[in-house]
């Protein structure tokens, strides 16, 4: 006679407190199995990299740290999913299958709906939490502040675990050794995974680090420590957005820097609002959410792409981010913005050939997050400000003297403040006293900014007219913001 069990199947939320599924398999009373699954079709995809399975591996095994005590574990399986849980139906009498809702790729999407025919075939209720505030099903945003308002209003779920021995199994899913070996060895450049570690970031945040976060949210080498730097948390789900809101609003700290904490208050709820957008329109991933500007046409040129994804652009703060980024896996909002405007604008590059590149090297890759927000900077929205960055503007005012820059870009070591942000100016002269040359020790810029600048406004702005952009402007309007009603 096969065991009767329940399954909680783990995907972006690898903590144990404030967490639904693994409190409702608790609470069902019979022995239930929980599991993450390293999937070989989303391991070979484009936006997946070492550094997030890595981050991911060693959050679970933090999991079972705090577990350990209850004599529970999460099981590390790999395969694909609907192999997986059809092989767990052949070997116990699964009843009931839990976990959150996913706001993910179209692959997962797919997956999921794959699993979810199977285990109705063989009449398994699947039970999907809601994710945050990120309500699925929703036509429009009418009403949606209201829902985030009500859920972040709703207590921290306090999890409890009996102590309990679980049915014992073995599996042909095992993690391949050469691959768990690899998993191993986690880079002291990245922030350290897991639940422990999430909420140490966020005590030092309201305790001391973040005081300043309000003047230096936008400044490269400050904001590296002046910031939460809990997304990485938030997007693996090591932390959920509401166990950080009631955290951060409660904190005695609040009241003596209301800026700094409303500040990052603030950018929790729109954490939610873009994914909800996401979860809304998943063709954020791969088409224009505007389909006029599917028209607009920008020629590939693999040279450009290049040297933008190695940090070989010319432009030292550009170069510096890009690298910084590929070391540690993180750099500030403003910065990323910079970067994904330097490629789509001045480049004048399809937001598409940089999506996958820098969701391998976000450490804290959401694509709910990524394909809204790369889209919005790209200026192929048709209803937000299109922000055409101008990358020695913003070294000048972010990083005046060029510390970050010199960090990240060694080689413009020798040269002196003065030209560190436009070291092209720097005549035959002033190169030969420093023992710099441009174009051998850092290459000349990859394009004119004035001019393509001049040519990005033109061609972003101009495309507006589009009847098509104007009409699905509308369409978009309708779809996410509070009021349908406005007209663009």
């Amino acid at each position: 006679m096969k065991t009767k069990v329940n399954i909680v199947w783990l995907k972006r939320d690898l903590r144990t407190q404030d967490h639904a599924p693994l409190k409702a398999a608790e609470e069902a009373g019979i022995p239930y199995v929980i599991f993450y699954l390293f999937e070989p079709s989303l391991l070979a995809y484009p936006d997946s990299s070492d550094r997030h399975l890595r981050f991911v591996y060693h959050a679970l095994k933090d999991m079972n740290r705090h577990l350990h005590k209850f004599d529970r574990q999460v099981r590390t399986l790999y395969g694909e999913a609907l192999e997986i849980c059809q092989y767990l139906h052949e070997i116990f009498e699964v009843q009931k299958v839990y976990s959150y809702q996913e706001s993910g790729i179209q692959l997962t999407w797919n997956r999921d709906k794959a699993v979810s025919k199977f285990l109705q075939s063989q009449k398994i209720p699947w039970f999907q939490f809601q994710r945050d505030a990120v309500v699925r099903g929703l036509k429009n945003r009418v009403g949606w502040d209201v829902l985030w308002q009500q859920t972040m209003e709703k207590e921290v779920l306090a999890n409890s675990y009996t102590k309990e021995t679980l049915p014992s199994f073995e599996t042909p899913f095992q993690l391949p050794k050469q691959f768990q070996k690899k998993l191993e060895k986690y880079p002291s450049e990245f922030q350290p995974a897991g639940e422990t570690y999430a909420w140490k970031y966020l005590r030092s945040f309201a305790e001391e680090r973040g005081h300043a976060y309000h003047r230096q949210i936008s400044k490269p080498e400050a904001s590296r420590t002046a910031c939460g730097r809990i997304s990485p948390y938030l997007a693996w789900g090591n932390l959920s957005v509401k166990q950080a809101l009631h955290y951060l609003y409660l904190h005695p700290n609040r009241k003596s820097h209301k800026r700094a904490f409303q500040g990052i208050l603030t950018r929790l709820k729109w954490h939610c609002h873009f994914i909800q957008k996401f979860e809304m329109e998943c063709g954020y991933e791969t088409l224009c959410v505007n389909k006029g500007y599917e028209s607009l046409v920008r020629p590939l040129d693999t040279s450009k792409v290049t040297a933008w994804e190695k940090g070989q652009t010319g432009f030292p703060l550009v170069d510096a981010c890009m690298r910084c980024l590929r070391a540690t896996g993180w750099i500030n909002f403003r910065m990323r913005a910079m970067l994904v405007s330097l490629l789509c604008h001045h480049l004048d590059q399809d937001w598409r050939t940089g999506t996958h590149v820098l969701a391998r090297l976000f450490l804290d890759y959401e694509p709910g997050i990524h394909y809204t927000q790369f889209q919005m900077q790209a200026g192929t929205t048709g209803i937000n400000t299109v922000r055409i960055y101008n990358p020695v503007k913003q070294s000048q005012e972010h990083d005046p003297q060029g510390a970050f820059i010199k960090k990240w870009v060694p080689e413009l070591v020798p040269v002196p403040t003065a030209f560190v942000h436009e070291p092209w100016k720097m005549t035959y002269m002033d190169q030969v006293f420093c023992g710099f040359h441009l174009g051998e020790h850092y290459p000349l810029p990859i394009v004119n900014l004035k001019v393509s600048g001049k040519i990005a406004r033109e061609k972003i702005w101009g495309h507006r007219k589009n009847l098509q952009v104007k009409k699905e402007g509308k369409r978009i309007l309708h779809t996410h913001v509070r009021n349908p009603h406005i007209q663009k």
